[in-house]
């Protein structure tokens, strides 16, 4: 069982900023930023390249899950970025579909052209 499924299912303490039938959130470990949040289905799905239509209600409560916790955060009138890395050239480390909500300052670009 991977380390989101643990979190999701309370099998490693975390302090959920969110929870429904669907998701949880909670604060990244390693923040990039002043607010630093993944979303994550409670659902096991690899990533974004394992997804089928199946799985369109839950991505869509990802980003609607994401924006009530900006809204919550007070830091939607500013802006945030969401990002959901996708395979080892994507940079995802967790093999379990999660989605960053990063905000509470002003973010860079941090994709280059090679």
């Amino acid at each position: 069982m991977c380390v989101f499924c643990k979190i999701a299912k309370k099998e490693i303490p975390t302090e959920f900023l969110y929870e429904d039938d669907l998701t949880v959130a909670f604060r990244d470990i390693h923040p990039i930023a002043p607010v630093h949040v993944l979303v994550i289905p409670k659902k096991h799905i690899e990533s974004v390249a394992n997804i089928t239509e199946v799985d369109e209600r839950l991505m869509g409560r990802l980003i609607l899950t994401a924006k009530k916790i900006a809204d919550d955060l007070k830091i939607s009138k500013e802006g945030y970025k969401l990002l959901i890395r996708v395979g080892e050239y994507g940079g995802q480390e967790v093999p379990h579909i999660h989605l960053h909500l990063i905000g509470g300052a002003r973010l860079s670009e941090d994709i280059k052209p090679i």
